[in-house]
């Protein structure tokens, strides 16, 4: 598929609760053969399934620790271990520091510690993590979200095409940094409140960046996403859409794009 290969769909990008139709954080990257669940919020596992059935995600990367990314871990967690599934164990999974002792914290029912490694293979993010899962790099910088650890993430595929995911976070240098000259950049808007991006501020974010193509997520309450699409563009001069669910975007190129190419497109399992 050459450069386009490297695409990301919505699993859900409501906040902070999950919405008829719509689940909480949760997205699909795949490319190079790759298929990488980003963010874990509530409802996404079910909608990861419409395209690809748990037993076949190579790697899972979490961005921080608040329920509305990660709680699906739990249910993940029964799922590879007790659903019959012909599977290799453990799952690479990347976190926050702590991230495998909240999980068994949440999933110990008994003197014995849930065994959280016996289902996730847990190697934990830092500031500058570097990672290879198949034929595409994982990049993760620290960022802002109210002092509680949290990760944004760069992936890109062996042809040049790169992505952004913000995680959720406030407007910050190294988002900036991680987000240079990327084919696509996935920015939250939640509000403009300490350990958040607006959506003016996540299309200022993108603009310093030079992203080639902005799409806002995660938008909270009380702004529509038609609102926060246009909030953002009056700040960066390039495409911007929002994450509705079940939207697939690939990451293409720069010097492969066309005029007039399209790169947003629905999933074809919805």
């Amino acid at each position: 598929m050459g450069s386009a290969s490297l695409r990301i769909t919505v699993l859900g990008s409501a906040t902070p609760f999950p919405r008829p139709g719509n689940a909480c954080s949760g997205y699909l990257v795949e490319g190079g053969g790759v298929r990488l669940w980003v963010d874990a919020g509530t409802g996404a596992l079910a909608e990861l399934q419409r395209y690809v059935p748990l037993g076949d995600v190579d790697a899972v990367w979490i961005s921080h620790l608040h329920a509305d990314h990660s709680a699906d871990l739990l249910t993940a967690y029964y799922g590879l271990l007790y659903a019959g599934l012909d599977l290799r164990l453990p799952v690479p999974l990347f976190g926050p520091p702590g991230i495998a002792d909240r999980l068994a914290a949440f999933l110990t029912n008994g003197p014995d510690r849930s065994p959280v490694e016996k289902a996730f293979d847990v190697e934990e993010l830092h500031d500058g993590h570097l990672a290879r899962v198949g034929r595409l790099t994982l990049r993760s910088r620290a960022v802002e979200h109210g002092g509680l650890p949290a990760f944004a993430l760069r992936v890109e595929d062996e042809e040049g095409a790169s992505l952004v995911y913000s995680g959720d976070c406030e407007p910050c240098p190294p988002l900036v940094e991680l987000a240079l000259e990327c084919d696509l950049f996935v920015c939250e808007a939640d509000g403009p409140v300490p350990g958040h991006h607006s959506a003016a501020q996540a299309g200022r974010s993108a603009a310093e960046a030079r992203a080639g193509r902005l799409v806002v997520t995660h938008v909270g309450p009380g702004t529509s996403p038609a609102d926060a699409v246009a909030r953002a563009a009056a700040e960066f001069p390039g495409d911007v859409v929002h994450a509705d669910p079940g939207l697939r975007f690939e990451a293409v190129t720069r010097r492969s794009r066309t005029p007039g190419r399209t790169t947003t497109s629905p999933a074809s399992s919805r």
